[in-house]
This record gives C-alpha cells, structure tokens and sequence, in this order.
C-alpha cells in the first residue's frame, strides 16, 4: 500500500478532484486526461504513479476506481489540436475538458505537475502529484489505461507501425516504421522525429 503525503492543499471537503494527464511524449494519438472524484468512505489500496505499476494492476484499479469514486471523467486533445496549441497546451485543454465533464462537480482540483488550466475552478498543482495524492493517482491511471487501449484500437487499424508493443512512443521501432511505411493521420506532424520523415518525402 502506498503512503501518500499530505501537501498543503487547500481544500478539506470531499469534492476534491485530482487530474492527470497520459501521451505527452509519444509521436502518435491523442493526449487523454482524466479526473476522478474519490469517496473517502471507500478508500482504495494501492494507488501509486501509473507508469510506476504493472499493466495488470492497473487494468484493476481502472475497474476499482470506476466502482468506487465518486465521479471519474476523460477528456482528450486530438492529434489535430496537438500539432495546433503544441502538446503543453493541448494536455492543459485535455484536462479542462476532463474537469467539465465529471457528473458530480468538484469543489477543488489538484494537478499533476507545475501548472493548471485556465478555468473557472479552484485548483492547485502539484510535481509528482501522481505520487503524493491519492486522487492525481487514480487519475494517471485513468488516463493511462484509456490511452493504452486506444493505442490497441490503433495497432488494429495500423497493424504494421506495433502501437500495441510502444504505445506511440518514439522507440527504434516506431521511427523505423514511420520510415518505411510513412506517416498517417494519427501521428504528430509537430513532432520532431515524424516532422523529419515528411520533411524527406
């Protein structure tokens, strides 16, 4: 069980969001947020960091966090409004769009990371948020569970670039891939190594 920090949050109620973000790094698919509403009568163990958990684990704590939480919600930036804003913009206007569409509105949001949205919301940000407070915890793993299985929903459609295997990420094999079979209208045009193929052809 992890044991999260108690950060100056400036907020005692029950209606705290916390928010976070997945796909800020890879060359493909949209950026997803998430923010989720827990319910302090139904705590849940073992919420940590998303990236630092199996992809078991955190197919379970999706169901568990979904079951208990107050109010979970998603919120996404395209590829097209990515390659637009520039992903830090993109992932802020993903996080807003998450925050609105919870059902049970919060009172507070706290961030992962050094910055929050603009919006009319009461929030604070948190480094490592992801890793000191229990909300931004099952946040990340909301988002990163939704992105991933969109990244399968994309090696479907796209079977020979392995979105499945990297996730988008910019491996040796995604780069390779994008060499050999280009550029499609999922991949980040704005992104240096995608940028650079097209800029060949």
């Amino acid at each position: 069980m992890m044991i999260f920090e108690e950060p100056d949050i400036h907020y005692s109620g029950d209606l705290l969001a916390g928010v976070d973000e997945a796909g800020r790094g890879p060359l493909a698919g949209d950026v997803v947020a998430a923010a989720v509403i827990l319910d302090p009568n139904q705590p849940i163990e073992g919420l940590a960091d998303s990236k630092k958990i199996s992809e078991k684990k955190r197919e379970l704590l999706f169901d568990e966090i979904h079951q208990k939480a107050l109010a979970v919600a998603v919120g996404r930036a395209s590829v097209a409004e990515i390659d637009e804003l520039n992903i830090l913009w993109a992932s802020m206007l993903a996080m807003k769009r998450a925050v609105e569409l919870l059902a049970v509105q919060p009172e507070h949001v706290v961030v992962d990371g050094n910055r929050v949205p603009k919006w009319m919301y009461s929030a604070q940000a948190f480094v490592k948020g992801d890793q000191r407070i229990a909300c931004i915890s099952a946040g990340s793993i909301i988002a990163k569970v939704t992105r991933d299985r969109d990244m399968l929903t994309l090696a479907r459609d796209y079977p020979q670039y392995g979105f499945d295997k990297h996730k988008g990420y910019p491996t040796a094999a995604h780069r390779e891939a994008i060499v050999q079979y280009g550029v499609t209208e999922q991949h980040r045009t704005t992104f240096g190594p995608v940028r650079a193929v097209l800029e060949q052809t």
